[in-house]
């Protein structure tokens, strides 16, 4: 009986002892893969901290550079660049300003002399004379150079003025041996340059100091010769009495530098002009 007992108790133990042989590696096993899995989920939880912790990291050094006390040198920089924005911008538009001008001129002349002559008309000498007045028409272009005469002075204009002006002075009669009679004239261009006062005036003085002169006569002079040279001087004013509409009066004299054979060309002329600023 007790033989069969011992027996029994073992077989029990020798049942016991195998099942926990066949169960403890299955255990071992999922516990082992819970681990894992746990491990895996703990990094990548980890990894996500850290990216958030780098952002916030990030964050706060912009957000201090951004409130962080500039220099002077860079505080003046930027006053400086905001400055100037606020310059170009309040700025106005740039203006090209119509400083050249063309004038149609006119008036009276009046010479020194008479001017006479012993001209060939129709292949007949004939002399002739006339008195020392005439009217004279023509034009002029002022070409604008500075408006502060070369920096010498402020609102002070300096030009070139190319001028060109005609004077019928009458008619050579025939001394009786018949033919017809001929026009007495003369031609005279001039390059004077003109300093004009008060830039941004409406009424604007000028005056030209000395200005160059060529003559061309006829009839001819006795030698056939018609043409000779002098100087100008001569002063004046304009007002712009329209938006580049410029009308003009003005005096001046001129002097030959010798006579053309005997024929005298200096006098001086007044008149008036009528001028469109281009």
């Amino acid at each position: 009986m007790i033989n069969k007992t011992k027996l029994a108790l073992g077989i029990a133990a020798a049942t016991f002892t195998m099942t926990g042989v066949l169960v403890s590696p299955q255990a071992v096993a999922g516990s082992k893969a819970q681990s894992r899995s746990e491990a895996g989920v703990s990094s990548k939880v980890d990894a996500l901290e850290a990216q958030l912790q780098s952002m916030q990291a990030e964050l706060s050094r912009l957000r201090a550079e951004a409130n962080r006390p500039r220099s002077s040198a860079e505080a003046g920089k930027v006053q400086e660049l905001d400055q100037w924005m606020t310059s170009v911008k309040s700025a106005p538009v740039a203006v090209v300003e119509k400083d050249h001008l063309f004038s149609a001129r006119g008036g009276w002349m009046h010479f020194n002399d008479n001017r006479s002559g012993t001209p060939t008309l129709q292949g007949l000498n004939s002399t002739f004379s006339t008195d020392r007045d005439a009217y004279y028409y023509g034009g002029a272009i002022d070409f604008n150079m500075n408006n502060n005469l070369f920096g010498l002075m402020d609102h002070t204009s300096f030009l070139m003025e190319l001028g060109v002006e005609y004077a019928q002075l009458g008619q050579s009669k025939p001394n009786g041996l018949g033919g017809a009679a001929a026009d007495v004239n003369q031609l005279r261009i001039n390059a004077s340059p003109k300093i004009k006062f008060m830039h941004g005036n409406k009424f604007r003085p000028w005056l030209i100091p000395v200005g160059l002169d060529i003559n061309i006569i006829s009839p001819p002079s006795s030698a056939i010769t018609v043409l000779n040279s002098g100087m100008q001087f001569g002063a004046g004013a304009e007002y712009e009495l329209l938006k580049g509409i410029v009308i003009g009066t003005d005096g001046r004299y001129h002097k030959s530098f010798d006579s053309i054979d005997g024929v005298n060309t200096d006098g001086f002329t007044l008149g008036g002009s009528l001028g469109f600023k281009f």
